[in-house]
């Protein structure tokens, strides 16, 4: 018979005096009770961090030595753990989040393109800073924005991820359906996109194209090509929504994951958004081809037509990352939803009581997320000599007790309230949800003042009336 017993916790009255200024140096030894390495949770075990990268990994009294003239930062009560990386999102969305609640399928038609469309210099600024504000709130150091499709080019919404500082993969969207004259100006636009943000400590430069109908043949071909020469991540959306599917196999008789098959752009340097509509085919054609999935959880409930079988893709070896598609930014909440679609999905109707298990949630929202996303060389783990992007948990709270098996817990548990810090490249940026060299008040003061202005001139279709609207109508 096996004995559990639940894991020893101290208290983190020791810890209250911690603050923001004590974790501001440019170089840290710090010792949580915890630190979740790739294999699991451990205990006993601290970081040094310098130079933005964790520098040292070892025991705490191992490093405490080895480093007298550091103060060893005692964390009890605390998990460090890797920040969260978001595999798909999309900053310039945020001032029309709540506007696709209810929706049909396919809302890029009638909110996203508008919106983007619409948005000036300063709009597009803000609303990429907010989403990144939310993005660290919630625990994502790391973010995969799959483009803009505004038409004042990425540099604002560069400069609103840096002044955050949050890690940005910075998609440049290449579509050229209807504008097949502007192949060669797009594709040397993608160039010089590459060659501005190749050396960048926080943004990453990356190629996209919306959706493989919004692109030649030629051109997908090309930016694909592109993108595995130059060691840039390709994304696109596919197999999303019945109505593309059918769209595509009117067009050109093929599913979309099998059109870019049939153009050479999938491969180890391609990351597909969604994939909720797979057949058995296709993937196996994503095993073949190393492609990486997206798996966006939330995404599939507020929007879409099914739930991608994450759990059979990770099984065949698919590389996956979880996404919130700019639905909502909390990492806690993306990997319980993420377990949960499985779950009620194909777990139900297999027997398939673990639905993956706790850690395979864990990893796709960390490890995974950062390897889909092109980073996995320099973030997503907590290991000698890649970046420092890690949050600083509390534990020491009711809900987390007792501990049986943490993996687990932080997925259907653990919430955004608990994260005390988040890190990034080895400086503090939010301390207890707030950051701690910029006015987070003062944008949300410049959002409430700009952002419904911004919706009320695009022009937006929405078919689900806001909820006043509604209980009215269904009163009737």
């Amino acid at each position: 018979m096996t004995s559990y017993e639940p894991t020893a916790r101290a208290s983190s009255a020791s810890s209250a005096g911690l603050t923001a200024s004590a974790l501001l140096a440019d170089e840290l030894l710090l010792a949580p009770e915890w630190l979740l390495l790739p294999d699991g949770p451990v205990q006993g075990m601290a970081v040094r961090i310098a130079q933005g990268v964790f520098a040292e990994i070892g025991p705490v009294e191992q490093l405490r030595q080895a480093h007298p003239a550091l103060t060893m930062r005692l964390l009890p009560g605390r998990l460090l753990m890797p920040g969260f990386v978001d595999a798909h999102h999309h900053l310039t969305q945020s001032f029309g989040k709540a506007l696709a609640f209810g929706e049909p399928s396919e809302i890029f038609r009638r909110i996203w393109v508008p919106l983007e469309g619409s948005l000036d210099e300063e709009s597009l600024y803000l609303s990429a800073k907010l989403a990144s504000l939310e993005a660290l709130r919630g625990g994502f150091t790391t973010v995969c924005d799959a483009g803009t499709r505004a038409q004042l080019g990425l540099e604002a919404v560069a400069r609103a991820a840096k002044d955050v500082g949050v890690r940005c993969v910075l998609g440049l969207i290449c579509n050229d359906a209807g504008a097949e004259a502007q192949r060669d100006a797009l594709l040397q636009a993608a160039e010089r996109h590459i060659d501005v943000w190749s050396d960048d400590a926080l943004v990453h430069p990356s190629l996209a194209i919306s959706t493989p109908e919004a692109a030649s043949d030629a051109q997908l071909t090309d930016v694909a090509r592109l993108s595995a020469e130059r060691g840039v991540v390709f994304q696109t959306h596919v197999n999303e929504h019945l109505a593309s599917v059918e769209r595509s196999l009117v067009a050109r008789g093929l599913r979309p994951l099998e059109h870019l098959d049939s153009v050479g752009a999938l491969g180890p340097h391609t990351l597909v958004a969604h994939a909720t509509l797979v057949t058995p085919y296709e993937m196996r054609l994503l095993k073949e081809t190393d492609t990486a999935v997206s798996y966006n959880p939330v995404a599939s409930v507020w929007k879409g037509n099914a739930v991608a079988d994450a759990v059979t893709m990770s099984a065949m070896g698919i590389r996956v990352g979880l996404g919130t598609d700019g639905t909502r930014s909390d990492g806690f909440r993306l990997m319980d939803a993420a377990e949960t679609n499985q779950r009620l999905a194909f777990g139900l109707m297999r027997g398939d009581s673990s639905a993956g298990g706790g850690a395979l949630w864990l990893e796709q929202a960390t490890a995974g997320g950062a390897d889909v996303a092109g980073l996995g060389h320099r973030t997503g783990r907590i290991a000698q000599g890649l970046a420092a992007d890690f949050l600083l948990v509390d534990m020491d709270v009711p809900e987390m007790l007792p501990s049986w098996d943490m993996s687990w817990e932080l997925v259907r548990l653990a919430n955004r309230d608990q994260i005390d810090a988040v890190f990034v490249n080895g400086a503090l940026r939010l301390w207890q949800g707030w950051p701690v060299d910029w006015d987070a008040r003062a944008l949300m003061a410049e959002v409430r003042r700009i952002a419904a202005t911004a919706v009320a001139k695009a022009p937006i279709q929405k078919i689900h009336p806001l909820s006043a609207a509604y209980r009215a109508s269904v009163r009737r």
